[in-house]
């Protein structure tokens, strides 16, 4: 938590939001094959999101937070800032790795390279 409150300043409740969306973000990463952080109405989330449903996963192996609809998008946001450089979306992460934005999984799924990845974590 103090290196929270060094990089968010030393608000207890921000802190404390920043600590939650760190273990939800770490947990579901840890949780899934494919994790996309997305939001509903974003072109390249949508882009992304077919590009990786276009394969015939195997169930259970994708998860897709919509981090619109969710009450602590902001601080997910800054957490996922903070663990891929980027705070924008979609974050794609594939066997617990960050992966990718948009653009990246859509010159993957072209190139070959994403079809490799969802193999070598027996996604597909």
């Amino acid at each position: 938590m103090d290196f929270l409150r060094k990089i968010f300043g030393s608000d207890d409740k921000h802190a404390n939001a920043m600590c939650d969306a760190k273990s939800y973000v770490d947990s579901v990463i840890k949780s899934r094959k494919i994790v996309i952080f997305s939001k509903t109405y974003c072109p390249y989330c949508i882009k992304a999101k077919h590009a990786l449903q276009s394969y015939q996963l195997k169930e259970g192996s994708l998860e897709c937070v919509e981090l619109n609809k969710r009450s602590d998008c902001s601080e997910v946001q800054a957490y996922l800032k903070t663990i891929t450089g980027e705070s924008t979306v979609p974050r794609v992460f594939i066997g617990g790795k960050f992966f990718g934005g948009g653009d990246d999984t859509i010159a993957a799924k072209r190139g070959g390279l994403l079809e490799q990845k969802l193999k070598e974590v027996d996604a597909l």
